[in-house]
């Protein structure tokens, strides 16, 4: 095993002015303690990048317990591998123990039957740790006693080169693990990163071993994955590299039949606003999104529904039901997000009537805005007609009397009822993702 390149303080621009004041409380309390402490992972790539980290994580070689003797303010956390949080109000600073290589014979460590690492609680020491971590670029490790970054796996020339590799063989790396397949995806669209050719390759092949991951777990990582700012981007390289099928399985299906782009161009402007949304802090409700996603099989099943005779509004709250059923074995939405997905997608055939009293009631309805917001959406794909959003545009801008008036008339001529199954406008092409430099 090869020793460490150190890079001393004047090789590299990481400065403790640019780590949370808590992260430095515990790397100096466990160094007071006569412990060892790094920090390490995706804070120490963003802070060489010039970017600031969203939380801090730091390793030492103290045992979970002798964490826990150290900080009053620590929970101990995790099964498959054993942490500690150092509370600090909102902030919360993990802390793990350097893992080892070797199984220690009394089970600590335990594989399943395709390679996947279910427990994993065995202690090493820095070098050790390092050769445990997935990619290089994340195996980095700044220390508070003189403030070098320590590089046992060449990640600091990766990191420079903008090369994005697995420590290991990455076919053996993919199995104990298939989530780092997604982890190597959102890393290198947040980065602007490569995926080094040996790590890329046996994605696709690989891809079915995401179907062995609790879909709780998946959750977790798709919520990551779409809303990091790139989610456009992301959905494109999760198709490229054949992992979005995985995750959303009905939706893949649906896209690859259709004959024309009217799904992908209506998910894409829905990414692309998500993305835009982020990019300028703010909030992004991750219903919409998951609506977005779930759209086309949800319409293409209510359709069905419709042409044996269902009505509108049923035929959407059956389709739902039959998706979202589905799609939990793959991605298990919350119960508390799939709940306002199934109004957004029930309430877009009863924004079709703009007739009567209709319109009145469902304007105070507490999801009437997302519904809109996801009308105007299909509206300006080609999915919807313009002139019903555009209708419903000016009726929550008119005043009492103008509403009268506009639901006595409809919209000279616009359809007030169910719109046929399956009839779309033609809209405009897929925009072009915008690709991270």
């Amino acid at each position: 095993m090869p020793s460490a390149r150190i890079y001393a303080r004047s090789e590299h621009v990481i400065s403790r002015a640019l780590i949370s004041d808590n992260a430095l409380k515990v790397l100096y309390r466990l160094r007071k303690a006569n412990y060892q402490a790094y920090l390490v992972g995706g804070c120490v790539r963003d802070l060489l990048l010039g970017r600031e980290p969203k939380d801090f994580d730091v390793v030492t070689d103290a045992h979970p317990d002798e964490i826990r003797a150290v900080f009053r303010n620590c929970r101990l956390i995790g099964r498959r591998f054993r942490l500690a949080h150092v509370h600090f109000g909102d902030e919360i600073v993990e802390v793990a123990t350097f893992r080892g290589l070797n199984d220690d014979g009394e089970g600590n460590r335990q594989h399943g039957r395709d390679g996947r690492i279910l427990r994993d609680n065995i202690y090493g020491n820095i070098e050790e740790d390092a050769w445990r971590r997935d990619f290089t670029v994340n195996a980095l490790y700044y220390s508070i006693h003189d403030f070098s970054v320590l590089d046992f796996v060449g990640g600091m020339d990766d990191h420079k080169a903008g090369i994005l590799r697995l420590i290991g063989d990455p076919e053996q790396r993919y199995r104990e693990d298939p989530v780092r397949m997604l982890r190597a995806i959102r890393f290198a669209v947040k980065l602007g990163f490569t995926i080094h050719p040996s790590c890329a390759e046996p994605m696709p092949r690989l891809a079915h071993l995401l179907e062995g991951i609790p879909s709780a777990r998946l959750f977790d990582e798709v919520i990551k994955l779409l809303l990091s700012g790139y989610s456009l981007q992301t959905f494109e390289e999760l198709r490229h590299y054949k992992l979005f099928g995985l995750l959303f399985p009905e939706t893949e299906q649906s896209l690859a039949r259709e004959a024309d782009d009217f799904p992908l161009v209506f998910l894409a402007k829905v990414l692309e606003r998500t993305d835009e949304r982020i990019q300028q802090n703010k909030g992004v409700a991750p219903f919409f999104l998951f609506a977005a996603l779930l759209w086309e099989p949800v319409r293409i099943l209510a359709n069905a529904k419709m042409k044996k005779g269902d009505t509108d509004v049923y035929a959407y709250q059956e389709a739902a039901s039959e998706v979202l059923n589905r799609q939990v074995r793959s991605v298990a939405i919350p119960r508390s997000i799939s709940l306002t997905m199934r109004e957004v997608w029930t309430l877009q055939p009863r924004l079709e009537r703009i007739k009567g009293l209709r319109p009145f009631k469902l304007i105070g309805h507490p999801r009437f805005r997302a519904a809109y917001d996801f009308l105007v959406l299909r509206a300006e794909t080609g999915e919807a007609e313009p002139e019903l959003a555009n209708w419903w545009t000016r009726f929550q801008g008119a005043d009492e009397a103008e509403r009268k008036v506009m639901t006595r008339e409809g919209s000279n001529g616009l359809r007030t009822g169910a719109r046929r199954s399956g009839t779309r406008r033609r809209g405009p092409r897929k925009p072009k993702a915008k690709k991270e430099t």
